[in-house]
């Protein structure tokens, strides 16, 4: 079983880069998620992603030195993320998962992690 600390040993930066990249490159024709993300900014909103997650798995705390303590639900509080922008976002971020081609064992893990935090960040039932 895969640990949280291992995913980075495992994917390194090479990995986040490429999910994320292939997450965000379907943001911006997104009807529904499309226009939370700030068009001029889809390169930081990138880099952004990518430091959490590496961080977060056990590589380098690139976000928390620049930004500080993550604060997921505070940061994602001023948009309207329902039930249906939770699952068009989880369907994205599956999508990305499958084109990352990540090792085998990460990727079942990541896409769980994926869906909680999804699901922890809703703040709306409209």
């Amino acid at each position: 079983m895969v640990a949280d600390g291992d995913i980075y040993a495992l994917i390194g930066e090479d990995g986040f880069a490429r999910l994320v990249a292939a997450f965000y490159a379907q943001v911006p024709g997104d009807d529904l998620l499309g226009p939370m993300y700030p068009a001029d900014d889809m390169a930081g909103a990138e880099e952004r992603l990518r430091d959490f997650l590496v961080g977060r798995f056990g590589g380098p705390p690139r976000y928390e030195e620049s930004r500080g303590h993550p604060r997921l639900r505070m940061r994602h509080h001023p948009y309207k993320l329902d039930q249906a922008a939770r699952d068009r976002w989880v369907q994205l971020m599956d999508h990305a998962l499958d084109q990352a081609t990540l090792p085998a064992e990460v990727t079942p893990f990541l896409r769980e992690f994926f869906h909680g935090t999804a699901t922890f960040l809703m703040n709306s039932r409209q």
